[in-house]
């Protein structure tokens, strides 16, 4: 899969994947991250419940979407990792509360 090319020159940050704790580097994209994993997926598809990851990269395909924070159907790739932050891998379509 994909790996850094370099070490972090500051203090690494953390975030949870799925709950399981996971090193970034201030200024990386959630969608980065994600691709660093043995599992890169970042949602199952509503219909077929296909695995679809990070692809384009720059917020057009949608493919990259994933709970944030507590928010469902965050573009990953458009989304930088802040310590502490907490994603979840999407299955299925996004349930709407008010």
């Amino acid at each position: 899969m994909f790996r850094k090319l370099h070490k972090p020159e500051q203090g690494e940050l953390r975030i949870f994947i799925d709950g399981v704790e996971v090193a970034a580097e201030a200024g990386e994209s959630v969608a980065a991250v994600l691709l660093r994993q043995a599992e890169s997926w970042s949602r199952l598809t509503p219909v077929m419940g296909a695995k679809r990851g990070p692809y384009c990269m720059m917020g057009v395909c949608f493919d990259c979407l994933a709970e944030v924070d507590g928010m469902s159907s965050v573009q990953t790739c458009l989304t930088t990792v802040q310590d502490g932050m907490r994603v979840v891998r999407q299955r299925g379509k996004r349930s709407l509360t008010f």
